[in-house]
């Protein structure tokens, strides 16, 4: 590739305030340089590489807030399962940058079918499972395909957490122990900060707290600094998580949300974001009887901020638009569910400087369609990943 690329006749669905029919973008350096009309464009540098895009549409690269890519790795069973240390129920202290496996080939399809950014982590065994990890799904090493970690703190609240620990025979085994963990290990590193506070102040009269890997761990959630990203599916485990991020002032991310649409005006006043899914999967437990392709609808309906995610390998991270696809079927805009899977999720995640629409100074992830997304037979013709074509049938 030349130093300058220019994509010339693209119909630009930029997700900011206004499209641009016939436009260019010019890329540089991995990013978004300038963007505009055709008829606007200035005088081509002479070592501008040049790529007519004919007259398709052009997004910028799908965002998907919450996945377990590279941690449960395709066509592996124990050897690739990295995804939950399920010998202790608090875990804040490990982090998926330890564990994603970007050569998993699952990737390489996220990528070719425009998917250039997720979030991934630890799973939901553990009451506080880890620390997750944005980046972008193309590259060899994870190191240099991160753009945030952490990126949030991963709890487990439900079904899962009870299930496991119960067959261990140990705490948690009910909702009420899950909520008593979380709380004991927030109160336990509330006041490890007010100690280390205290000694930093003072540090001839109070002594410094005994270093504590865990507690450490916690300090940026405490601190606001990262959100928790709650698994929850059922209504009583949402208001739960509602009330212990209420409790430690934490900023709070609902994962799943699977009944939050039975009382989305009640959440939408808590102003909490919902990354919504899977919902192309079946009702494998008892927690997702009430799963519907209808709620995001009804949660952007009333006002939440709602993502779509996939929950990989819960449906194959693929299958990001597809998710899109089903929620316009069942009642949600073409251009809402489309920002449910670009700029809102860059949003909710802390990313939306880099990723999630079309705007000079923000990273060269862009998809060029055949056909316009969301829909069920639109298919991408080229996808750059900072500024690097993974995918390309055109020109």
């Amino acid at each position: 590739m030349k130093d300058v690329l220019y994509i010339l006749h693209g119909n630009l669905i930029t997700m900011e305030e206004e499209d641009i029919e016939d436009g260019y973008l010019a890329l540089e350096d991995g990013k978004i340089t300038a963007m505009g009309k055709m008829e606007d464009m200035p005088e081509l540098p002479q070592n501008a590489g040049i790529l007519d895009a004919e007259g398709a549409v052009i997004t910028p690269g799908l965002v998907d807030a919450h996945s377990h890519l590279g941690m449960w790795e395709d066509g592996l069973d124990f050897e690739g399962a990295d995804g939950n240390e399920d010998t202790d129920p608090v875990t804040p202290q490990i982090r998926a940058i330890d564990g994603v496996n970007p050569m998993d080939r699952a990737f390489l399809e996220a990528a070719q079918a425009g998917i250039t950014t997720v979030v991934t982590g630890p799973g939901s065994t553990n009451p506080i499972a880890g620390q997750l990890l944005a980046m972008k799904t193309w590259g060899v090493c994870v190191d240099h395909m991160t753009i945030l970690a952490p990126a949030g703190m991963k709890a487990a609240f439900g079904e899962n957490p009870k299930s496991v620990y119960h067959d261990k025979g140990q705490l948690p085994s009910t909702r009420m122990g899950t909520a008593a963990v979380l709380r004991e290990a927030l109160y336990k590193a509330k006041h490890y900060l007010e100690q280390t506070e205290k000694h930093k102040k003072a540090p001839e009269e109070e002594e410094k707290p005994e270093w504590d890997f865990k507690c450490e761990a916690l300090l940026p959630l405490l601190l606001r600094e990262i959100p928790l990203y709650a698994h929850a599916h059922r209504l009583d485990d949402i208001f739960t998580a509602i009330r212990i991020a209420r409790e430690f002032n934490l900023r709070l991310v609902l994962v799943h949300g699977t009944e939050a649409h039975l009382a989305a005006e009640r959440i939408a006043e808590e102003k909490v974001p919902v990354l919504s899914g899977p919902i192309l999967t079946d009702r494998s437990k008892p927690e997702l009887k009430n799963q519907t392709e209808a709620a995001p609808a009804i949660l952007i309906g009333s006002g939440i901020q709602t993502a779509l995610i996939t929950d990989h390998p819960e449906t194959p991270q693929k299958y990001l638009l597809l998710c899109a696809c089903a929620a316009v079927r069942e009642g949600l805009s073409p251009r809402a569910a489309l920002r449910a899977v670009t700029k809102t999720p860059a949003e909710i995640c802390g990313l939306d400087h880099r990723v999630g629409s079309l705007k000079p100074g923000k990273d060269a992830d862009l998809v060029v369609w055949k056909g316009t997304p969301p829909d069920m037979n639109a298919r991408p013709r080229l996808v750059l990943c900072n500024g690097t074509p993974v995918r390309k049938t055109l020109g």
